[in-house]
């Protein structure tokens, strides 16, 4: 079986994705002033990219997210976050989000969405998880355009040295 050979955007058009980086690190400092700790941040990250079938992308941020000290038991819990008790209620609100950011192609965001996560978040809260869906669903495409491989953990480095360090968020 011959290697297929993409273009890896990331690479064939610095400015673009560069742009795409300093993009994500504005939305950072949008979710930090809205004190959007790094649990939370990671968790919708990991959720989004599970439901866009970005494997790169979850393997960034689960990476991120035990860097932030989220356990192995929480983050195996993000597929069935409905029926876990692991989660608090600001982020099953916030799973819900990513769930209609994800899916914005098909209602938008849900009036009964909108409604019930407004309850829960603040509007800057909703304001800065948009914002990093927003991020995290455009870096997604990229990812899944080219077919990004998932590299061994040790040599992650290796593949997008931004996102390894962390200078995208």
């Amino acid at each position: 079986m011959s290697e297929e050979r993409r273009v890896h955007l990331s690479r064939s058009a610095r400015p673009a994705y560069q742009a795409l980086a300093e993009f994500s690190k504005s939305v950072g400092a949008v979710a930090d002033a809205a004190g959007i700790e790094p649990r939370l941040k990671e968790l919708v990250q990991i959720h989004a990219s599970q439901l866009n079938g970005c494997s790169y992308c979850v393997r960034v941020h689960v990476e991120r997210a035990v860097a932030a000290g989220v356990s192995a038991d929480v983050i195996a819990q993000l597929p069935v976050w409905r029926d876990s008790g692991v989660f608090s209620d600001r982020e099953r609100a916030s799973f819900e989000l990513a769930e209609a950011h994800v899916f914005i192609h098909e209602d938008g965001v849900p009036d009964d969405v909108y409604n019930h996560v407004g309850g829960i978040l603040s509007e800057q809260e909703y304001v800065a998880l948009s914002w990093i869906l927003v991020s995290i669903n455009a870096f997604n495409r990229v990812a899944i355009a080219g077919r990004y491989a998932v590299p061994p953990r040790d040599d992650l480095a290796d593949e997008d040295s931004d996102a390894a360090a962390g200078k995208a968020w």
